[in-house]
């Protein structure tokens, strides 16, 4: 499904954020990417969806290898890719109904095949009685749930979620949690980049431990295995 070989990154500033690092993440899997701030969890997580490019070594997602991947054929990758971020990054003017029809709309999904999907995705994360309201109407766990059906209403093969419980209060991140698992459960690839330790120890997955750009730690169902 995903598999790094051998990959670094450098940024033009010098800094090398990921160092030899190699990987594999079958179809299916739940995912923790933890380590200490700066450790390169961003910049591991960025190079999936190719919002960064390797500086060497090979990354292949869903068969596509990215260092081969032309410029027009990013956003093909990325309809098998959807990703969930820390603050949401909803349009803030559109309704609950909008935000989420739109990331259909800009493939070109048929008006019908649209309205049932979305439909079928906010009833999911719980938000089909507030597909009327604008995002400032919502409280932080519904604007990450809306967020979340956004990346989920193309049928992705893969949801990254980078800190989606960052913002958020701890019952609202178990809320939170319980989507995410929920979609894992029906055979969707979750990896997940997170400073909580009180997740990651309660809720046992997989662990990708990353320190100072290399993994220093890849065990099923671990721990989180760092001070916060």
């Amino acid at each position: 499904m995903i598999t790094m070989e051998n990959v670094s990154k450098t940024y033009s500033n010098g800094v090398t954020a990921l160092n030899d690092i190699s990987v594999h993440i079958d179809r299916g899997e739940f995912v923790y990417i933890v380590g200490p701030s700066g450790a390169g969890k961003s910049s591991f997580i960025r190079l999936i969806y190719r919002e960064a490019k390797p500086t060497k070594g090979k990354i292949i997602v869903s068969d596509r290898d990215l260092s081969k991947l032309k410029e027009r054929h990013i956003p093909y990758l990325r309809r098998d890719i959807g990703v969930v971020f820390q603050d949401f990054k909803l349009l803030q003017k559109l309704t609950v109904y909008e935000n989420v029809a739109f990331a259909l709309e800009v493939i070109e999904t048929p008006p019908r095949t649209i309205k049932r999907r979305v439909q079928e995705v906010l009833k999911l994360v719980g938000l089909e009685e507030k597909e009327k309201m604008i995002p400032s109407e919502l409280s932080g766990g519904e604007q990450q749930r809306v967020a979340i059906a956004r990346a989920i209403v193309n049928n992705p093969k893969v949801v990254i979620a980078d800190e989606p419980t960052g913002n958020l209060d701890p019952d609202t991140s178990w809320e939170i949690m319980k989507v995410l698992e929920d979609i894992n459960s029906k055979g969707t690839t979750i990896i997940m980049a997170t400073h909580s330790k009180h997740i990651v120890n309660t809720i046992k997955r997989r662990v990708i431990a990353i320190e100072d750009g290399v993994i220093v730690r890849d065990q099923q169902r671990g721990d989180y295995g760092y001070e916060i």
